[in-house]
């Protein structure tokens, strides 16, 4: 017996000898070509969890097969550090944000780094720097001069007792209530900034160019929700102009009633003095209210009427005005004209409170006026519909829309379900937004010169949450740019997915003074060939990123349309009891226990080896143990001395390490984690069979073992460069080129035939890989078993698929 395996001992001899010879700093080498891969930044929590393993040692075991293929990697790593964590902790335990999530990333960079990770960490990002956030309030004011960043009332969440906004994870249960003090919350009006990611929104549908899961595309095609149809407006009785959108316009002559949003403005104006209690009851319940219970198909509908009436343009019908909770300011333009004979929502409605159903389409000409038992949501004949009646729905739609143009009471227009993105913020751990208000200028920008508006230290925090940048004098109170009169600060800080929306930039050059990013680097690098992350940020992260770098396209800082050309989504690593992992549950799974028990290489591969990663899996803490086998198994069949002279079947070995490469390099390419260690699991038994034969003392051994080395290292690196060391090999494992498999070396030498008598199988026969038609038939009619089937029969005919079957037909 050899020395023991010991990763405790290897590890951190390697993770210190990475660090000292800067092994994975940045290099450009113009003679390989790039490869720039990217995970997504964890937050700063405090700890890493089993999570994070799951997410960043396949990335990291990625990274380094495309470097041993002869790629020059970038594999940078950085926090995520701003945000509601960080600001709650300060809330409740009386410290400074700052101070906490600064010390979460000093111990989380170390858990990081005991992964064994190929990463820069002379590029590590931390959002919270204000050499980073600086470039936030840049980008602003880029956006604030190109019309892209405006502001606007929207609806927050509000605690009236707290008397501050909520985040969304502040209101908690089914009653809506502020997890504080209680209190149900309500919606209330406030101006905030927006950026027009809707400028885009054409531009956002288009994914050419892009190696994306499907999924993730549909689910950003729906987010966007592009639809074709008529913009039209109505008026009140008073002449207020009512904006509608519909898909529908050959449905305008059934429009019977029209609902606005609680939120409309026009509700206040236009709601009669005998309605306004019960309409001022009804938004107010309104607004404690979720969007996603409001727009929910489950929930019975309801509205109150507010005593005023529309006029229908088509028609110069009068028509109810009502406001329903299903309609929200945010969708469309917070009114909708109601056509109950042909939407089952409407339909619902106007059986509900007794509103007239009118029928404009029919399956036949002589159903126009059948009564209708449910909406009739299918094609047919338009009918009742003055001078479009007759045409059919098919090439009645375009007639339409040509009509009301010619009547000038409508036009063709796109719609998008896509709303601006609401990027402010009433929290003080964030970037503050570059704005001064003046009495005398209004609203004026910062001066790019004066960036960053830097966030104040020390502030009291108070026990309601509300954000102390709005009581912080020195913050607030400034001089206007314009002026030099008195001004003050805009107290919102931005949304954190705006740090994480340009974050794989400023990894390029991190403390570059000039620009968001270094352009000479960029060119060298950019955009990201290799994206991998979890699928729930399809529609928030990976729809902003998306967005920001065509803006940045816009602005001639990069080149591109798309930030990362190929994006892989792993799946969830759950609990032993197949739970998502909760502290609650009491199924989390600590790695850092693990690691040291078993060492981080294990920990990788037995992540890897859970199942695809793109599906994720159950923890299993038996089945680790199966992996610290094989790791333990690996080192024995390099480091051992066996016994025996020279002999055994030399060519069988060379031909299962040459398939094994072909397998693990293939399986790599596609994210194939789990086969690719079930393949080197093959050949560590293989080897481990025949090396008592006479073959360990054969240059055929010495390449299995080398090879067998170079295949581990991407997935344990410190094992693999430890035995590389021992083989003698150059340091780093990590810098050797990929093992090449020989193509004739992979090739079967037999392969296994079924013979089929009349379509059934009779018999088997093993063949030459290379044999021909005439060899497989004169095996195949000497099998015995086909012999005594033949006996006394005619042969018909013989029908030869190369390398799958031979069938015999006889009578």
């Amino acid at each position: 017996m050899g020395e023991r395996y010991n990763p405790q001992h290897i590890e951190p001899k390697w993770q210190r000898r990475w660090e000292e010879s800067g092994i994975y700093r940045m290099e450009e080498e113009p003679s390989r070509p790039k490869h720039y891969a990217l995970t997504m930044l964890p937050y700063p929590s405090g700890n890493l969890h089993i999570g994070h393993w799951y997410a960043m040692a396949p990335s990291d075991t990625r990274a380094r097969y495309m470097r041993m293929r002869g790629y020059s990697v970038f594999f940078p790593m950085g926090f995520d550090a701003f945000g509601l964590p960080a600001e709650n902790a300060a809330i409740k335990r009386g410290v400074d944000p700052r101070q906490w999530t600064y010390d979460n990333i000093v111990h989380m960079r170390k858990q990081l780094q005991s992964i064994g990770m190929m990463i820069d960490w002379s590029k590590e990002v931390i959002t919270a720097d204000p050499e980073y956030y600086r470039w936030n309030q840049w980008f602003f004011l880029q956006f604030y001069k190109r019309g892209l960043a405006y502001k606007q009332f929207a609806p927050v969440d509000w605690c009236p007792s707290c008397n501050t906004t909520l985040a969304r994870e502040q209101v908690v249960g089914a009653e809506r209530r502020c997890e504080r003090c209680d209190t149900p919350v309500i919606k209330r009006e406030l101006e905030q900034w927006f950026f027009r990611i809707t400028s885009y929104a054409e531009e956002l549908l288009d994914f050419s160019g892009l190696e994306w899961p499907e999924r993730i595309i549909t689910m950003q095609r729906n987010w966007i929700g592009r639809s074709e149809g008529a913009q039209v407006i109505f008026h009140s009785e008073q002449g207020d102009q009512i904006e509608i959108f519909t898909t529908r316009p050959d449905t305008l002559w059934g429009a019977t009633f029209m609902v606005l949003a609680p939120e409309h403005p026009l509700v206040d104006k236009l709601t009669s003095e005998e309605q306004r209690t019960i309409v001022e009851a009804y938004k107010f319940q309104a607004a404690r209210q979720s969007e996603i219970d409001r727009l929910s198909t489950e929930k019975e509908k309801t509205g109150v009427f507010i005593g005023a009436y529309a006029i229908n343009p088509v028609n110069n019908q009068r028509i109810p005005i009502w406001i329903a909770d299903y309609v929200l300011m945010g969708y469309g333009t917070g009114a909708i004209m109601a056509v109950p004979a042909h939407d089952e929502r409407d339909f619902e409605f106007a059986r509900k409170y007794d509103l007239p159903i009118r029928r404009v389409i029919a399956p036949t000409p002589q159903e126009a006026d059948a009564p209708l038992e449910q909406a009739y949501i299918g094609d047919g004949v338009i009918v009742n519909s003055g001078p479009i009646s007759g045409l059919d729905t098919d090439s009645g739609w375009d007639r339409v829309i040509e009509w009301l143009e010619e009547q000038g009471i409508g036009k063709r227009a796109v719609n998008y379900r896509l709303r601006d993105w609401l990027i402010s913020r009433q929290r003080y751990w964030g970037t503050p937004i570059p704005i001064i208000y003046c009495p005398q200028c209004g609203t004026i920008p910062v001066p790019e010169d004066q960036l960053p508006v830097l966030l104040p230290q020390n502030v009291d925090f108070r026990p309601t949450g509300e954000s102390p940048l709005k009581f912080n004098e020195e913050f607030r109170l400034t001089t206007c740019p314009q002026c030099g009169g008195p001004g003050e600060r805009d107290t919102d800080t931005m949304d954190t997915f705006v740090d994480s929306s340009w974050y794989q930039y400023r990894y390029l050059s991190p403390h570059y003074d000039k620009g968001p990013f270094d352009p000479e680097i960029g060119k060298n690098w950019l955009p990201v060939d290799q994206y991998t992350g979890g699928a729930e940020h399809a529609v928030m992260h990976l729809l902003y990123t998306r967005f920001w770098t065509k803006v940045m396209r816009d602005l001639g800082l990069v080149w591109f349309d798309e930030p990362m050309l190929r994006l892989f989504n792993q799946g969830i690593i759950l609990g032993e009891d197949n739970e998502k992992m909760s502290k609650s549950r009491g199924n989390v799974v600590d790695p850092d226990d693990l690691a040291s028990r078993y060492g981080a290489d294990a920990v990788r591969t037995f992540l890897m080896f859970i199942g695809p990663w793109e599906q994720g899996g159950p923890w299993n803490s038996r089945g680790i143990e199966g992996v610290v086998r094989f790791l333990d198994r690996a080192w024995r069949v390099v480091t051992e001395e066996p016994s025996g002279g020279e002999g055994g079947d030399q060519q069988a070995l060379r031909r299962a390490v040459h398939r094994t490469i072909k397998r693990v390099g293939e399986d790599l390419e596609t994210f194939g984690f789990n086969t690719a260690i079930a393949a080197l699991m093959e050949l560590v038994n293989e080897m481990m069979r025949v090396r008592e034969t006479g073959l360990g003392h054969t240059p055929v051994w010495q390449e299995a073992r080398e090879t067998l080395t170079l295949l581990l290292a991407p997935f344990a690196p410190h094992l693999a460069e430890e035995l590389w060391e021992r083989l003698g090999g150059a340091y780093s494992v990590h810098q050797q080129p990929w093992p090449q498999y020989d193509e004739a070396l992979i090739q079967e030498q037999e392969i296994e035939i079924p013979v089929q008598i009349n379509g059934k199988v009779r018999a088997r026969i093993t063949v030459p890989a290379t044999a021909g038609e005439e060899e497989i038939k004169r095996l195949a009619l000497g099998h015995e078993r086909v012999r005594d089937s033949l006996d006394g029969k005619q042969l018909v005919k013989t029908v030869v698929v190369p390398g799958k079957l031979i069938n015999i037909v006889i009578r």
